[in-house]
């Protein structure tokens, strides 16, 4: 009788802290694609773009370069943070003035959908779009683009 009281003791823990809470899947979701940003190399590459552009090209490369590393590591940090304590409020995003909530990208590139059936419905009759390889760093191929 001892151990279906704590099973259930545990249930009922579990159910409070995930039912119907939209806060903490955010934070979750949240926190997981802030970590996975690492292998995005999005800030990374925005910061190059930012400080060429705006900057002098030569130099700017290298200091975009580590600007953007560092906004990549403080990502990556706010990311563990909202891992480790989803459960728990505040539920609203962190170290906004540092780090923007959102995933950094360049200015000259804007995300899509991945080109698949999951997100394209007319894929079986061979008319889809959205960007061939969005996982690789720097691709810019989309199939009709608008």
């Amino acid at each position: 009788m001892r151990n279906v009281n704590s099973l259930l003791a545990v249930v009922a823990l579990t159910a409070l802290f995930t039912a119907g809470c939209v806060g903490p899947e955010q934070k979750m979701g949240r926190g997981v694609s802030n970590v996975t940003s690492v292998v995005n190399m999005g800030e990374i590459n925005r910061g190059v773009e930012q400080s060429a552009v705006m900057g002098t090209p030569g130099p700017g490369y290298a200091t975009g370069f580590i600007h953007g590393f560092n906004q990549t590591l403080a990502r990556t940090g706010m990311g563990v943070y909202e891992i480790v304590s989803f459960p728990f409020p505040p539920y609203h995003p962190v170290m906004t003035k540092y780090v923007s909530p959102t995933q950094g990208y360049p200015d000259s590139y804007k995300p899509g959908l991945i080109d698949g059936p999951t997100f394209q419905t007319d894929t079986y009759f061979g008319f889809s779009g959205g960007d061939e390889f969005p996982f690789v760093p720097g691709s810019r191929f989309a199939v009709f683009p608008n």
